[in-house]
């Protein structure tokens, strides 16, 4: 029994040598790119990492360039609208004063009007 335990084992250990000592073909495919593939690869994830950067640089410029026109539509609006509302409420006070200027006048000829008749009696 015991020499057909070892028998299996010296089998079992040249088979496992006879395995290690195979020559390994390599695998086509990445294994066997060029330095010319390589470059040329690496070559061409650049250019379409550049691409992409670049068109994510236009979309950035043309958000930009679109809030950028329209805050200067807001602040164009905000300021006629203040202008509106200057104009309004200067148009508001000038009549406030040109009611109260006649009111000072009117008072004034009636106090006056008062005065002359006082001094007639």
């Amino acid at each position: 029994m015991k020499k057909q335990i070892l028998s299996l084992a010296v089998i079992a250990l040249l088979a496992f040598a006879v395995q290690s000592c195979e020559k390994k073909e390599p695998k086509p495919g990445e294994d066997e790119l060029t330095l010319g593939n390589k470059v040329d690869t690496l070559t061409t994830d650049i250019e379409e990492v550049k691409d992409s950067a670049v068109i994510k640089a236009e979309d950035a410029a043309a958000k930009a360039k679109e809030a950028s026109q329209n805050a200067a539509q807001d602040v164009k609006d905000a300021t006629k609208k203040a202008a509106e509302d200057v104009k309004d409420a200067t148009k508001k006070g000038a009549e406030k004063v040109e009611n109260a200027a006649k009111a000072a006048k009117d008072g004034t000829v009636k106090t006056a009007k008062e005065v002359n008749e006082a001094l007639k009696k």
